[in-house]
């Protein structure tokens, strides 16, 4: 099993044309867990990996999770931004505690920022605190 950052900017992603904030992201949690996401890569997910999302604004921070439901499919034109997708299931109790307690950038000992990333050890460990897992 395996953690990753998948990070969102509210101002430019959108589920269904509408915000990807965190707002949306806990109510979809408890409303519409089951998601997909796009990847521009097909990363090396698997089924029963996590996804932590990262929140570029208002505030920098992991504030929602979600279980990934198997391997990234191709999806779209191989040159597209968007030419992977992935299953998930969004975690309403951690999301709704992460909600509340979100994770900070500081915390999360991001070096430099890609769309998805492996969550650093020491990281993991406040992620899973937070979240209650």
């Amino acid at each position: 099993m395996q953690d990753w950052i998948y990070i969102l900017n509210p101002n430019k992603d959108t589920l269904g044309g509408e915000s990807s904030d965190k707002d949306r992201m806990r109510r979809l949690a408890h409303t519409d867990p089951e998601r997909d996401f796009w990847l521009s890569r097909r990363n090396r997910m698997n089924r029963g990996d996590r996804l932590w999302f990262f929140f570029t604004s208002p505030e920098s921070e992991v504030a929602a999770v979600a279980d990934v439901l198997g391997e990234p499919y191709e999806a779209g034109p191989p040159d597209s931004e968007c030419a992977f997708r992935v299953d998930v299931t969004l975690l309403p109790g951690p999301t709704a505690a992460l909600y509340d307690h979100p994770v900070g950038r500081d915390e999360l000992e991001l070096g430099q920022v890609r769309p998805v990333q492996k969550v650093k050890p020491g990281a993991l460990k406040i992620l899973l605190e937070r979240a209650g897992l």
